[in-house]
């Protein structure tokens, strides 16, 4: 290579390196760098148990109240069939106190007051006739009071049958149906128990999403409250970015952002809807050189939900207001490439 060739060289080397550094310069105010994150869903059950199956897989996409997983639930039907064998035994014992005796007994107490009234229509008729004979002094005082106090009995004894009967068909007394139909609401409330722990071995996706992590599988014991996987919608995938703290104010909630990151065609539309209050050194993950020891503030954007699927969880990201911004450098390099290829050409 001849030694005008290498200072033409060397002057344009030297002249991209600035043009880099000025390019990196200009856009720190324009370009920002961030990160995409998720608020994952994790699913447990309340009730600890061996997990007996998992019905879906990790990256597989969900609906909301579709089946995720099993776990091991005898016990939990053991409590329910015990429960409605309860709730049978009360609901039996409440109809029978409002019914009453049974119809044999209210026979037996009719045929009673039937011998009753026998008797009583005896003593009237015996207790008339003596009357009669000791008004004509024919049998002495003390046999018609005697007459008179069997014919008294008599009647007593049908007024307590008649009673009774009336008893017998009116069932049981107030309190004790009160009792009966609270011990009903009981076997209801211990059913209903029963059920809610036999469904919680069993969970449904609260969301839809994606299947982003499984955690346990299957034969495991899981314990209560312990996640088994963990859904990502996609309406809970957001965008961190950084911006310098002199610029921070120019931000409003609402106000609409570019997103780009590498092998993206297009840049998408974010949203922004929150700013952080309090500032930091740095960046919690560095992706330019340029961004350390510099205050900064966290922003967070959400996409619309047909672009939230094209994010990924930790992927980096570049912000910036305007389209022009993301091929700042790129077109640089582009134009450099060309100079070289016609000098060698």
């Amino acid at each position: 290579m001849k030694k005008t060739e290498q200072r033409t060289a060397l002057t344009i080397l030297t002249l991209t390196v600035c043009l880099l550094v000025s390019a990196c310069t200009d856009n720190e105010d324009y370009l920002w760098q961030g990160y995409v994150e998720g608020d994952f869903v994790y699913v447990s059950s309340p009730l600890g148990g061996q997990l007996e199956e998992v019905n879906v897989k990790k990256g597989q996409q969900v609906t909301a109240n579709q089946t995720l997983f099993t776990l091991e639930r005898k016990y939990e039907k053991a409590g329910i069939d015990e429960a409605y064998e309860n709730l049978d035994k009360a609901i039996s014992d409440l109809a029978n106190k409002r019914k009453g005796s049974r119809p044999s007994e209210i026979a037996s107490i009719k045929a009673r007051l039937k011998k009753a009234k026998a008797a009583e229509s005896l003593a009237a008729t015996d207790y008339k006739r003596r009357a009669d004979l000791y008004r004509s002094r024919t049998i002495s005082e003390e046999e018609r009071d005697k007459s008179r106090s069997d014919y008294q009995q008599a009647t007593q004894q049908v007024n307590q049958i008649s009673s009774e009967l009336v008893t017998a068909t009116l069932g049981a007394r107030s309190d004790e149906i009160n009792a009966a139909e609270s011990a009903v609401d009981a076997a209801k409330a211990r059913l209903a128990q029963a059920r809610w722990n036999y469904d919680q071995k069993e969970q449904l996706a609260p969301r839809s999403g994606i299947i982003f992590d499984t955690i346990r599988y299957k034969g495991e014991w899981v314990p209560a409250g312990n996640p088994v996987l963990s859904i990502l919608p996609p309406e809970n995938r957001k965008v961190k970015f950084y911006v310098p703290e002199p610029i921070v104010g120019e931000f409003s909630l609402g106000e609409e952002l570019l997103l780009n990151y590498d092998g993206l065609k297009e840049p998408i539309k974010i949203k922004l809807n929150y700013i952080s209050p309090k500032s930091e050194y740095t960046p919690p993950v560095i992706y330019s050189s340029q961004s350390r020891a510099k205050l900064v503030f966290m922003l967070e954007a959400y996409p619309a939900l047909n672009d939230a699927l094209r994010l990924k969880p930790g992927q980096p990201v570049d912000v910036s207001r305007d389209i022009k911004y993301f091929g700042h450098n790129a077109g640089i390099i582009d134009t450099i490439k060309s100079f070289f290829r016609g000098k060698n050409g």
